[in-house]
């Protein structure tokens, strides 16, 4: 009989112990792998989720903030068009108060001087050389339609109610009266207000026709004091 050689014996032995620990490390490591990629797969999962969460609170405040600017824009508008207005309502209370006879009124403009007609024979009726109420009547409204601020004769404000009634050589204006030659000072664009008299045809023709000495001239400053009690 054979005697059984121990390291023949054990060398087997060995072998199998080590095989299965190889395997046994290598279910062991490949579970762990499997475990951390899960892992890795939710938080990336998460941080996915969270992304998106975030963008879409993102749009949200984005249209948010375009609502709000639009109601700014429109609050903008709306405050630009009352303030327009308000400016308006001013230059409009302005321009009556002026009209009134209010306020001090200063500018350039025009002065026009109406006299009596002096190249008349022994035959002639004076009363067809005399300046009467419808001749200054006639420059006056040409210019207020001309754009005339501000209109005073002989010194003598006019207002909205003002008038004017011929008592042989003088007029009265609002009770005050006053002899030739009459002075007609008006506040404006002195071009326009002396082409607005000087038409074919106009006014100045007309009074010239009319035997009444007409003479213009340009005003760089002519001040206008309120009307007293007016």
């Amino acid at each position: 009989m054979r005697k059984i050689n121990g390291k023949r014996v054990v060398l087997p032995l060995v072998c199998v112990v080590l095989g299965f620990m190889i395997a046994f490390s290598y279910n062991l490591t490949k579970d762990g792998k499997g475990v951390v990629k899960d892992k890795a797969w939710d938080q990336e999962y998460e941080l996915r989720q969270q992304l998106i969460e975030q963008e879409k609170q993102n749009r949200d405040l984005q249209n948010e903030l375009l609502q709000k600017q639009e109601n700014v824009s429109k609050i903008e508008k709306d405050l630009a068009q009352e303030k327009q207005l308000f400016f308006n309502l001013a230059k409009d209370t302005e321009k009556y108060r002026m009209f009134l006879g209010k306020v001090k009124v200063k500018g350039s403009g025009l002065q026009v001087t109406l006299e009596d007609g002096t190249d008349m024979d022994s035959e002639a009726n004076v009363n067809n050389y005399l300046v009467h109420e419808q001749h200054v009547f006639k420059v006056v409204n040409e210019l207020y339609i001309s754009g005339a601020e501000a209109v005073a004769i002989n010194g003598q404000r006019l207002n909205h109610d003002s008038y004017i009634v011929c008592n042989g050589p003088v007029i009265t204006i609002d009770g005050h009266q006053h002899p030739a030659p009459f002075i007609i000072s008006a506040i404006g664009d002195p071009d326009v207000l002396g082409a607005s008299l000087d038409l074919p045809g106009g006014i100045k023709e007309q009074l010239v026709n009319e035997n009444i000495i007409f003479t213009v001239e340009k005003q760089k400053n002519i001040i206008f004091d309120p009307i007293i009690g007016g």
